[in-house]
C-alpha cells in the first residue's frame, strides 16, 4: 500500500497513557511535538493521521486537517498546532523546560523556531515532500527543476546554521530549547527525503549528530515508509 508506515521498535510507552498525539511520521511539527514530548518525559501515544485520508473524526479535532494535534480525553483537552502544543507543555510542566532564560532569550528560541517552522518548511520540506512523497502516491513524476531548487535553499539555511552553531553551543544559545527541536524535526525530515548534502556543513552535520544521538530522537531514526526509502546515512548517527 502506497504511503503505509513502518513503526520501528515500540518505545517504553506507559499503558493507560492519558496523551494521544495525532500525527504523520513525515509530518515535521509532528516531529517536533515528538520530541519535545519526549525531552520533557511526558507519556503518550501515537495515532497515525495520513494526510491524504485524514479521517472525519480528525477534522472534528481540527477543521485545519493538519498534524499535529494532541488529546487528553481525561482532561477534555484538545489542542492543534504545534506552537500551541509546545507553549501548554511549557507552560504546564516545569522538566526540562524548552523557552527558558530571560526575556531575550526566549524571545530569541521563537524567533527561530519561526525561523525554522515557516522559511525552512516553505523553502525545503514542503518542496521535498510534495516531490518525492504525495507525487509518488498520486503517481506523478517529480519535477527535477523543484527538487534542485529545494536543495539549494537547504544550502543557504545550513549556512546560517552554521553561522549560530560556530558562536554558540546550541542553536539558540547555552543550552538546548526549542529551536533546537525545530530545526532538527526539519532537517530530519527533509534528510529523510535525501534533501540534504551535509557537505562545507560541518558545524550543522556536527549539532546533529549530537541531537541524533539523544535517546528522544532515536525512535525516529528506525521508522520507514514502505515506498519511500531514506539515504545510507539517514540512520547513522555520525552521518
Amino acid at each position: 500500500m502506497m504511503g503505509r508506515w513502518i513503526p520501528g521498535p515500540k518505545r517504553g510507552m506507559e499503558r493507560g497513557t492519558m496523551w494521544l498525539l495525532y500525527q504523520f511520521p513525515l509530518c515535521p511539527f509532528s516531529r517536533k511535538i515528538r520530541l519535545l514530548l519526549s525531552e520533557k518525559n511526558i507519556p503518550f501515544d501515537l495515532v497515525r493521521e495520513d494526510p491524504w485520508a485524514a479521517s472525519d473524526l480528525f477534522f472534528n479535532l481540527n477543521p485545519a486537517g493538519r498534524t499535529p494535534v494532541i488529546v487528553n480525553a481525561d482532561k477534555n483537552i484538545t489542542i492543534p498546532d504545534s506552537r500551541a502544543i509546545a507553549e501548554y507543555f511549557e507552560e504546564t510542566v516545569d522538566r526540562n523546560p524548552m523557552i527558558n532564560g530571560t526575556a531575550t532569550q526566549r524571545a530569541e528560541i521563537r524567533r527561530l523556531v519561526a525561523l525554522f517552522d515557516e522559511n525552512f518548511y516553505a523553502d525545503v520540506t514542503a518542496p521535498l515532500l510534495s516531490e518525492r512523497m504525495k507525487k509518488r502516491i498520486l503517481r506523478q513524476p517529480p519535477d527535477s527543476g523543484a527538487l534542485r531548487n529545494a536543495m539549494k535553499m537547504a544550502h543557504g539555511h545550513l549556512d546560517y546554521l552554521d553561522w549560530l552553531i560556530d558562536n554558540r553551543p546550541w542553536v539558540a544559545g547555552s543550552t538546548m530549547s526549542l529551536a533546537d527541536l525545530a530545526a532538527a524535526a526539519q532537517i530530519s525530515v527533509a534528510d529523510y527525503l535525501g534533501g540534504i548534502d551535509w557537505s562545507g556543513h560541518e558545524q550543522s552535520r556536527g549539532w546533529y549528530a549530537v541531537f541524533k544521538s539523544r535517546p528522544s530522537f532515536r525512535p525516529l531514526l528506525t521508522e520507514r515508509m514502505d515506498t519511500i526509502k531514506p539515504p545510507a546515512h539517514y540512520a547513522l548517527l555520525d552521518g
